[in-house]
Formats: C-alpha cells, sequence, structure tokens
C-alpha cells in the first residue's frame, strides 16, 4: 500500500559521496590524525619537561635552605633564616603535624594539605603535588632544625601553564593549517588520478547513449592507464562483435535472398497456372517445379540450421568437459556414412584426450566429412587422420580426392559464406567451414586448409590436449 499524499512522509535518498571528496576526507583525516598523534605527543613531552624543570628548582631552593640555615629558637617557634627573606618568588612555611607554622614572622604562608603533615611527622622523606585551589606545584621536606617539622615550598604555575596555553594554541593552528592544506592536496590529487577514471565514465555514457566505440586516449603507464588499456580493448571487442554480427546479417540476408527470390517465382508460377484460363503446366514442367521447391526448402532449411548453429558457436559453451576426440570422430564417421552413399572413408586415428565441448567438435568434425563427401567423385575415398604433433597439439586431417581448392580460393575457404565458383553450383550454405573454424579457435586451435596427395582439399584441424596410449 502506497502512503497517501499529504500525509508529509517524504522518502529521502542518501546522498552518495563521489570518490573524489571520499579521498580528499581520508587524506585530510589521516593527517589530521598525524598531526593530534604528533601535537600530542609534543604537549605531554613539554608538559612533562616544564613540571619537571618546576620540581627540579623547587628542590634545589629547599636544598640551599636546608644546607645554609642557622635556626634561632624560642621554644617551638624559629625566627625567620635571613636565606628564607631571599624567596620573594616563593611561597614557604615551616609547620608541625596539626599544621602549625612554626615561623614567627608574618608570611604568605603555602597550602598545607595531608601530604605535608605526614612529612612533618615523619611518616614520609617528601612529598610533591600540584595544588588546584591555588594553583601552586607544593613541596615539603623534613626541616632537621626543628623536631617534627616540614620545610613546605610551593611555586606558582602561571607561567608554567602560560607557556602550556601558548604552546597548545600553536600547536592548534598548525594543526588545522595541516589538515587544510592535507585537504586540498588531496582534492588536487584525487582531481588528477581521477581523471582516467572520469574519462571511462564519460566514455562509457557516450557507448551508452550513442553506440560510439572509439577507443579512449590514454597518457601514463599507471594502474588507472592500464584500467584505460582493458577498456579499449573491450570496446575493442565489442565493436568486432557488432562488426561480425553485421556482416553475418547482411551475408544471411544475401543468401536467402536466393532461394527465397526462387521459391517465390515457382510458388507465382504454380499459382498462376491454376488461376481460370490460365496456360496449364505440363506434368513434367510441374514435377520440374517441385522438385525445384523440395530443394529450395532443402537449402533454406540447410542455411538457417547452419546459422543458428553458428550463432550458437558464437557463445563460448556453458560445459567444458574431458573429451576423448577419438569418440567424437567415430561418431561423426557413423552420421556421415549413411550420407556418403558410395564414397569410402580411410580412418587412422590415435588417442587424444582434450578438455571441451564434445557436442562442438563432432558438429566440426562432421561438417568437415560431409564437405569431403561432396567433392569427392562416385566411388572416391575419404581419408581421415588423427595424428599427435609432439607439441601438446594434434592434427585431425581430412583429404578428398575431389578437384581441389584453388590457390585464390585457399585463403578464404573459412570465411562466412565463402563459397568458390565449382561449389555455387552444389547444395551447401558456406557456413559449414567457418563453424569448423569457430569451433576449433574456442578449444584454442586452429584451422588449415590445402591440397592432398590425392589432387584433393586437404582440411585439418590443430587441437590441444594430451596423447593417451590405448588400453
Amino acid at each position: 500500500m502506497g502512503v497517501p499524499t499529504g500525509t508529509g512522509v517524504e522518502h529521502h535518498q542518501p546522498q552518495r559521496v563521489s570518490l573524489r571528496a571520499r579521498i580528499s576526507l581520508l587524506a585530510a583525516f589521516c593527517v589530521g590524525g598525524a598531526v593530534a598523534l604528533v601535537s600530542l605527543g609534543a604537549y605531554i613531552t613539554v608538559y612533562s619537561g616544564l613540571y619537571q624543570q618546576v620540581d627540579d628548582d623547587l628542590r634545589a631552593r629547599a636544598d640551599a635552605l636546608l644546607n645554609n640555615t642557622r635556626v634561632v629558637e624560642e621554644g617551638r617557634r624559629t625566627e625567620l633564616p635571613r636565606i628564607l627573606l631571599d624567596l620573594s618568588d616563593l611561597k614557604f612555611d615551616v609547620v608541625d603535624p596539626d599544621g602549625q607554622s612554626a615561623i614567627n614572622s608574618d608570611i604568605t604562608r603555602p597550602a598545607i594539605g595531608g601530604e605535608e603533615l605526614k612529612v612533618a611527622a615523619g611518616l614520609t622523606d617528601e612529598s610533591i603535588r600540584t595544588d588546584t585551589a591555588t594553583d601552586t606545584r607544593v613541596l615539603a621536606r623534613p626541616y632537621p632544625f626543628l623536631k617534627n617539622t616540614a620545610l613546605v615550598l610551593a611555586q606558582p604555575l602561571e607561567s608554567t601553564k602560560s607557556t602550556l596555553g601558548k604552546l597548545a594554541v600553536v600547536m592548534i593552528v598548525i594543526g588545522g593549517s595541516g589538515i587544510m592544506v592535507a585537504a586540498l592536496a588531496g582534492t588536487a590529487v584525487a582531481r588528477a588520478s581521477l581523471r582516467p577514471v572520469q574519462r571511462l565514465n564519460a566514455a562509457t555514457e557516450r557507448v551508452t547513449r550513442t553506440g560510439d566505440l572509439r577507443p579512449i586516449p590514454v597518457a601514463g603507464d599507471d594502474e588507472l592507464s592500464r584500467l584505460t588499456h582493458s577498456f579499449n580493448t573491450m570496446l575493442g571487442a565489442v565493436a568486432e562483435a557488432q562488426e561480425r554480427q553485421r556482416r553475418l546479417v547482411a551475408d544471411a540476408g544475401h543468401e536467402l535472398r536466393t532461394p527465397l527470390t526462387s521459391l517465390r517465382t515457382n510458388l507465382e508460377l504454380l499459382l498462376a497456372s491454376e488461376a481460370p484460363g490460365a496456360p496449364q503446366l505440363s506434368a513434367q514442367d510441374r514435377r520440374e517445379i517441385q522438385d525445384d521447391l523440395r530443394a529450395q526448402l532443402d537449402e533454406l532449411t540447410q542455411l538457417i540450421g547452419d546459422l543458428v548453429e553458428l550463432a550458437r558457436e558464437d557463445a563460448a559453451p556453458a560445459v567444458q568437459e574431458h573429451v576423448e576426440l577419438v569418440e567424437v570422430v567415430e561418431q561423426a564417421l557413423d552420421r556421415a556414412r549413411r550420407r556418403a552413399g558410395d564414397v569410402h572413408f580411410d580412418v587412422r586415428l590415435q588417442p587424444w584426450h582434450l578438455i571441451g565441448h564434445a557436442a562442438a567438435l563432432e558438429r566440426a568434425v562432421l561438417n568437415l566429412l560431409d564437405n569431403a563427401v561432396k567433392f569427392s567423385p562416385p566411388g572416391g575415398t575419404v581419408r581421415v587422420d588423427l595424428v599427435p604433433s609432439g607439441d601438446g597439439y594434434a592434427f585431425l586431417q581430412v583429404a578428398d580426392a575431389g578437384p581441389g581448392i584453388n590457390d585464390e580460393d585457399l585463403p578464404h575457404v573459412f570465411d562466412r559464406f565463402y563459397r568458390s565458383q565449382e561449389a555455387r553450383t552444389l547444395p551447401g550454405s558456406g557456413l559449414g567451414l567457418s563453424i569448423v573454424k569457430q569451433a576449433a579457435e574456442r578449444h584454442g586451435g586452429t584451422v588449415f586448409a590445402g591440397r592432398s596427395a590425392d589432387g584433393g582439399a586437404l582440411m585439418a584441424m590443430r587441437l590441444p590436449g594430451t596423447w593417451a596410449r590405448s588400453e
């Protein structure tokens, strides 16, 4: 059920992020992450260094005080030693375990906490901490001149934090600038790198829109250039397939025109003879016309069958199986003998195995045999040999004792619809040897044509495979 209109329900398609934007974002993210890690590491290092410097300064000042102090005691209180007067940049005090000051002077006292009281009580030898309330670094040491007391020094952290703040600002500015530069650089690199992809995209759109299969210009030798080469190869293959299809349709139309025209003429002649008042055909003329009609129908049927077979061979066989070529040849021979008349076959076959499509190979072998029978004289012999050549290939040779093939016809005998002058008077579609060529090439082989030892035609298929000794 659809959503009624006016309900306010809207379906939003998720926006797709372009590859260029993704590359730019990835570059910015990577650089930003690297800058953040480096900045964090630098900040922590400087932070630790500055605070360590403050601690070291506090300890040095405490050592100087403890080594140079002269104490003037008045009961549990002490007069302020002169050296303490030099601590104008520090807060200081001498405290007992109760937190009471042991200095008999009016001074600005540091923050006293539990850690300092533990030192005064003799529980720990030193404490150092940051007092967040007063924003100071506080150091406590045992004060040896008064029993159960601790010297407490506190240094303000304003200058240290100011330095760290400035460092953080500098790192943020530099990091942000680095991220912006990385995003711009990523955009530029993406634009330059994806230009071949854009050309491929434009080419595919052009092919879809216009059917234009011109190749794309290629520059460079990187992966995208090789992708463009592969795309151009695909365009070439598609263009070649289209051209083959165009030639097949044109040739088929030309070849079909002749039997169809003859059929039309003979049928019109028969119909005209049966019209009232028209001259009647003799029995002999009627028989001749009927014979012509049967021959033309047979020719048309064979042509259509060969066209269907050729179209089927254009697609690669879906099933690849282990093929015993000897069995394929023998099955084709059984079919050829039934329509060979008084033509004999001299067969010599050696075992040969390959991976392929048995039905396609049988059709090709049968076409070779039928072609040899068609051109053989009455009582002639067709020689069939299957011989391994020793280089991973075997030759299947079919030779007849007919008139042979003229030299000017040899390069064209496997072309579609090609028929020599001698063959035009014989039945056939001109596609049988084309089917042989396609089957051989589909199995990684080739075809040859020449003259036989008897002066006739020699047709051969060279097929890859393996030789096996018969059991």
